[in-house]
């Protein structure tokens, strides 16, 4: 059974058999895949072609199964909850929605707007952009399943405590008046058939494949630089065990990115590979994900700075104590 689960992560998901192949073909086109040049070329092709057939594959499905949740579905399954399961609720829901911070915005409001609790919206909000069922299966194409597992679940931790703690201050008052004082227009979605599902779903790949394929870019570029041109002893001293601030580091670092979880991964296979630490380098995936410069750029036109900030605090804090505890229990992962 193990063989067979190896199989499935290291030539399915992780097509190492692409990997071969380009090596062979850069190879006998006279590329020397083992300077840094032709290193940096096979590290680029492969992983750019490998994240957009995964990524065009998982758009597909999870908007076909976006399809049976549109916001208004949404809203009624939130409200049947109450207290902290309101909260998982929000943030299993945020799952299967958009795939980064800025996408995520507009349903945030549109829930708020519609009258559900504020804390329950936030748990939504922190859980759509930090963890998905596209970045499930990324992670374990490139981390293994016992990393990608252990990161969704702690991402989804960090939503549901994070929209608990927001739910707790009663800041009601922090959202700006044209969200409060705006009324939700409850009405029923109409009943898709299994067409126009799949067409939702083959737009949905159109849509978003052209807004993210430009981050993936520049995400894999970046991984090919670290992976072949930055020395490994540069990595380790910044953000490996030696450096006890690596964790704190890697997360402001990430703050005033702006790249999905599809753009992120390769810069933090790229670190991992040249001796970060693995909580350091999912710290740093979660922060880019989840607190971009653009996306609470975006929020500050819903709430104000005193709630911002405390999103933003609130999220700092619990993606760092997340990078710390993995840290500290790598031996049990890698």
């Amino acid at each position: 059974m193990g063989a067979i689960w190896m199989f499935f992560q290291d030539q399915i998901l992780g097509m190492q058999w692409l990997n071969t192949w380009i090596g062979n073909l850069l190879m006998a086109l006279g590329v020397d895949t083992g300077s840094r040049w032709g290193g940096s070329i096979r590290f680029f092709l492969y992983d750019v072609l490998k994240i957009s057939v995964l990524l065009c594959f998982l758009i597909f499905l999870i908007s076909y199964i976006q399809s049976y949740f549109p916001p208004e579905r949404s809203k009624k399954i939130m409200g049947r909850f109450r207290g902290i399961w309101a909260n998982c609720m929000a943030a299993v829901l945020g799952t299967v929605t958009p795939f980064c911070s800025c996408s995520s915005i507009p349903l945030f409001i549109g829930f708020t707007s519609a009258g559900l609790p504020l804390g329950v919206t936030f748990s939504f909000l922190i859980s759509s952009p930090m963890v998905d069922l596209g970045s499930l299966v990324l992670l374990v194409s490139i981390f293994g399943g016992k990393v990608a597992i252990a990161y969704v679940l702690v991402g989804l931790l960090v939503a549901v405590v994070g929209g608990s703690l927001i739910e707790k201050l009663h800041m009601e008052n922090q959202v700006e008046e044209f969200i409060r004082s705006a009324s939700g227009v409850d009405i029923e979605s109409p009943t898709l058939t299994r067409r126009e599902r799949l067409l939702f779903a083959k737009e949905q790949v159109v849509s978003t494949f052209q807004k993210v394929f430009p981050y993936i870019l520049v995400g894999v570029g970046i991984g090919a630089v670290i992976h072949n041109w930055i020395p490994e002893s540069w990595i380790e001293t910044v953000l490996g065990s030696d450096n006890p601030f690596g964790v704190i580091l890697a997360t402001l670092l990430g703050i005033p990115m702006y790249a999905d979880i599809f753009g992120t991964i390769p810069v933090a296979e790229a670190l991992l590979f040249k001796g970060a630490q693995l909580g350091t380098v999912l710290a740093f995936m979660m922060a880019v994900t989840t607190l971009s410069l653009p996306s609470m750029i975006m929020l500050r036109k819903a709430v104000k700075p005193k709630l911002l900030g405390l999103f933003v605090t609130i999220c700092t804090v619990g993606i760092t104590l997340v990078g710390y505890l993995f840290n500290a229990f790598q031996f049990l992962f890698i």
